[in-house]
C-alpha cells in the first residue's frame, strides 16, 4: 500500500485513476490544482506523484523543479504534449516516467507498479544492500563516490546529492557494473522496466542529470555506438566509515 497524490484538473480523469489506484490497495489523494501542493509533499511525504503538465494554476514542469529543491518523490507526468521535446524536458526537471494522453489506465497502473517497485528500499540484509565505496579509476584522489543501495541515498565527496528514482537505478547499475560497457536498450529494461518512446534520449537526458549532480566528474563515459561505462572502481573502507 501505498500514498500516491493524483494531481489532475479533469475530475472524470482524476476520479478514474483514484478508483484504479484504490483497486490495488493504494491512498489515492486528489488534488485538482498545484495549490497546496508542496506544503501536502512536505507533511505526508507520498511514495509517488501522478502530475498533469498542463494546471489551471501553473505548469507542472515548474512544479516539479520546485520540489526537486526538497523532495526525492518519484513523479509521472501525464500529458497532451507529444513532442519528444517536452518528454525530454519532463525528463530534465526530475521526473521518473511520461505518460501521453489518451492513455490505458492499465498501462498507467503498470508503470506505477514498475515505479514504485524500484523506489522501494532493500531490507538491511538483503543481497547488495551494503554500502558501495567509489573512486575515480584515472583520479583517484580527486573524487568519492558512496552509495547506500538499502536507503537509496548517494553522497559525492561527503555531500548528499538528491536523485530521481530513474537517475539512482541508472548509477546504482553501473556502479554496480564497472568496466562493462551497458547499451541504452539494457539500461531500459533493467532499470526502467519498459521501453519508452524516445528512449536513447530519455537514457541520454537521464545520464545528463546524473553527471551534473555529480560536479563534472568524469564517473560515467559514453562509449559512442554502444552505450555508457562506469569509471569509479571500489575502494577498500575497512576502518573507515568516511568517503
Amino acid at each position: 500500500m501505498a500514498r500516491i497524490f493524483v494531481i489532475e484538473d479533469n475530475e472524470g480523469l482524476r476520479s478514474t485513476i483514484c478508483s484504479y489506484l484504490e483497486l490495488e490497495d493504494h491512498i489515492a489523494v486528489p488534488f485538482s490544482r498545484l495549490r497546496g501542493l508542496e506544503d501536502a509533499v512536505r507533511m505526508q511525504q507520498p511514495a509517488l506523484l501522478i502530475l498533469d503538465v498542463m494546471l489551471p494554476d501553473g505548469d507542472g514542469f515548474i512544479a516539479a523543479r520546485q520540489l526537486r529543491r526538497f523532495s526525492e518523490v518519484p513523479i509521472i507526468f501525464l500529458t497532451a504534449r507529444t513532442a519528444e521535446s517536452d518528454r525530454i524536458t519532463g525528463f530534465e526537471v526530475g521526473g521518473d516516467d511520461y505518460l501521453v494522453k489518451p492513455f490505458s489506465n492499465k498501462e498507467l497502473m503498470l508503470r506505477v507498479r514498475a515505479l514504485l517497485k524500484r523506489t522501494a528500499p532493500l531490507p538491511i540484509d538483503a543481497p547488495g544492500s551494503r554500502l558501495l565505496h567509489l573512486r575515480l579509476q584515472h583520479n583517484p584522489g580527486e573524487s568519492r563516490l558512496q552509495l547506500d543501495p538499502a536507503g537509496h541515498r548517494c553522497r559525492h565527496n561527503g555531500t548528499d546529492v538528491t536523485l530521481t528514482a530513474a537517475e539512482w537505478k541508472i548509477l546504482n547499475h553501473l556502479a554496480g557494473n564497472p568496466g562493462v560497457v551497458v547499451s541504452r536498450d539494457r539500461l531500459l529494461g533493467v532499470c526502467l522496466d519498459y521501453l519508452a518512446e524516445g528512449s536513447e534520449r530519455t537514457i541520454d537526458t537521464h545520464i545528463k542529470n546524473i553527471r551534473t549532480k555529480l560536479g563534472k566528474q568524469p564517473w560515467i563515459e559514453t562509449v559512442r555506438g554502444f552505450g555508457y561505462r562506469f569509471s569509479g572502481e571500489p575502494v577498500d573502507t575497512s576502518g573507515d566509515e568516511h568517503v
